[in-house]
């Protein structure tokens, strides 16, 4: 019996957890997960520092000319202190000299030879960047879970750290089956078809930050399936299509079960792909989708992108959303899960015209999905919805489905 949307990702949640770890150059750890927290060593700013060209200068000088015979650049080792009656000419980033009570921007300042004419109304603290302001010794600044960005490494390069712990990369292999996919490389004959599904997998999970294999396509007898799997169980996640239905040559299913597959859940309540079946052989995740394109990309980003997160360790491991509003009157069959893709355009969520779970062009279109429960049949131009997005990444460290 088909199990329901929720509780099938309740499964994946309780079932899959993160790989092993490494340590790796922080210039090599775009896009992998924090395997634990960090502390800042050391105060960011290290030191009181100026945050313009400018003058370093006492209040009570405000509205005076003073004398400025000093400079201090940024990289500067300077001692010096600030004296009553002086101003010290400063660059941006240099050290805040003894004494300082504000910095004045040059280009507030009048100045002849080594004199120089200071504004009135001096604001204390102007322009001073404080040690610590930023990030205060001690501090946790990363967290374990967290996807390092471009932003993360300069984060950790301005304390100095040169590897970082993070999570492995998780190893995908996928592999389609049927003697009518021939690849997309190949010539193929009146009676046979492209193999869509299997470079989208890949690609997919390549841009999830995955390390891909690619197992030629199998034919649809039982030895042929089990030696495709035998050659992928070195992966962390095996992803097939295809010969998961009831047909008289579906034998995916009976092909893993026969080398030991436990199988987690078989079959789903959700329209396009309810023959989705998940489970493992050892510690390899094993993923069936539906042969039809459409229905296989929809199940991979309700189920196959969940679990590469989690194996992954990311703490953003639950589908986010955006809540939005349809654009038209849309009818809906009821009865069971459905999911409907559209397009967006940062206002309202336009279902598209044709989708169908065969199809192969609605797939470029689609910019999110929305889930309908049993029960609705009817939306009204308006009504509010919420939509996973495919086009752009939004995930969350809340569960909400």
């Amino acid at each position: 019996m088909a199990i329901s949307i929720t509780k099938a990702l309740n499964i994946i949640y309780e079932k899959v957890s993160k790989l092993s770890n490494e340590t790796i150059p922080i210039e090599d750890s775009l896009g992998r997960v924090v395997s634990n927290d960090y502390s800042a060593v050391f105060d960011l700013p290290r030191f009181d520092n100026s945050a313009m060209d400018g003058y370093a200068v006492k209040l009570n000088d405000s509205g005076e000319i003073i004398k400025s015979s000093r400079v201090i650049y940024a990289g500067d080792d300077s001692n010096f202190i600030l004296q009553p009656k002086e101003a010290i000419r400063i660059m941006t980033g240099s050290a805040v000299p003894e004494g300082t009570e504000a910095i004045v921007p040059i280009e507030d300042i009048e100045i002849e030879d080594d004199r120089v004419s200071l504004p009135n109304n001096i604001q204390e603290n102007a322009h001073i960047r404080y040690a610590g302001e930023d990030i205060k010794s001690g501090t946790n600044y990363i967290k374990e879970g967290d996807r390092i960005s471009a932003y993360t490494i300069a984060l950790l390069a301005s304390q100095g750290v040169t590897h970082i712990n993070v999570t492995r990369a998780v190893r995908v292999a996928v592999f389609g089956t049927g003697d009518e996919l021939r690849p997309h490389y190949e010539k193929i004959k009146p009676h046979q078809l492209y193999n869509s599904n299997a470079p989208m997998f890949l690609a997919r999970a390549k841009e999830l930050g995955c390390d891909i294999t690619y197992i030629s396509g199998s034919s649809d007898t039982i030895d042929s399936l089990k030696l495709s799997i035998k050659e992928a169980l070195s992966a962390d996640l095996i992803i097939t299509s295809g010969g998961v239905s009831v047909g008289d040559k579906d034998f995916t299913k009976e092909a893993f079960r026969e080398l030991g597959m436990e199988t987690f859940f078989s079959g789903v309540d959700i329209k396009p792909g309810k023959p989705t079946t998940i489970g493992t052989i050892n510690n390899t995740i094993i993923v069936n989708l539906a042969g039809n394109p459409l229905a296989s990309m929809v199940n991979y980003e309700i189920f196959v992108k969940p679990i590469i997160l989690r194996l992954s360790g990311a703490l953003e491991c639950y589908h986010g959303f955006i809540k939005t509003k349809i654009s038209k009157d849309y009818k809906i069959k009821a009865g069971r899960y459905s999911v409907i893709l559209g397009s967006f355009n940062g206002e309202s969520f336009s279902p598209l015209e044709s989708q169908s779970a065969g199809m192969v062009s609605p797939l470029t279109k689609a910019d999110g999905m929305v889930l309908f429960s049993p029960d609705i049949s009817y939306l009204n131009m308006g009504d509010e919805v919420k939509m996973i997005p495919i086009k752009f990444s939004l995930n969350s460290s809340i569960r909400e489905i």
